[in-house]
């Protein structure tokens, strides 16, 4: 719903203080309005976009792990046949020490990825600290 510009040396030109403080305004919430829908189409295209990369990562990771299961259980009966011929569960518990550590690392990483916060709407901010400034004239 956009309020159009009056035309110079139109009949608007003559309108009174109420009126003009009424168009203004109008036009306020109307850009007030605009901006609130900036901010919120920017924070659904960056958590769309996070959306997305968390079910790729979910979907490798899972992949990843059928993957490891098989490889761990091989390199346990390798230890086995090489190391500890009448005791198969060292291997196996050797190798699930050695995940264990790699498991621990790979979530202190992901502890740390994850404190970043919250998407915010940058363009949205600097829009709104723009129309502010330009309303209240530069001053502070």
């Amino acid at each position: 719903m956009s309020v159009p510009p009056p035309d110079p040396g139109s009949a608007e030109d003559e309108r009174s203080v109420g009126e003009l403080v009424l168009d203004v305004s109008e036009r306020i919430s109307l850009l007030v309005s605009e901006e609130i829908a900036l901010a919120k189409a920017e924070v659904s295209e960056k958590v769309s976009t996070l959306a997305r990369g968390s079910i790729a990562g979910a979907a490798a990771g899972l992949f990843a792990l059928l993957a490891f299961a098989m490889l761990m259980h091989a390199g346990a009966w390798l230890l086995n046949d090489l190391f500890f011929e009448r005791h198969v569960w060292a291997g196996f518990l050797l190798e699930a020490l050695v995940w264990l550590c790699l498991a621990a690392g790979a979530g202190w990483i992901a502890y740390k990825k994850m404190q970043v916060g919250a998407p915010t709407p940058t363009m949205a901010i600097e829009e709104a600290k723009l129309t502010r400034e330009t309303l209240t004239g530069g001053a502070k």
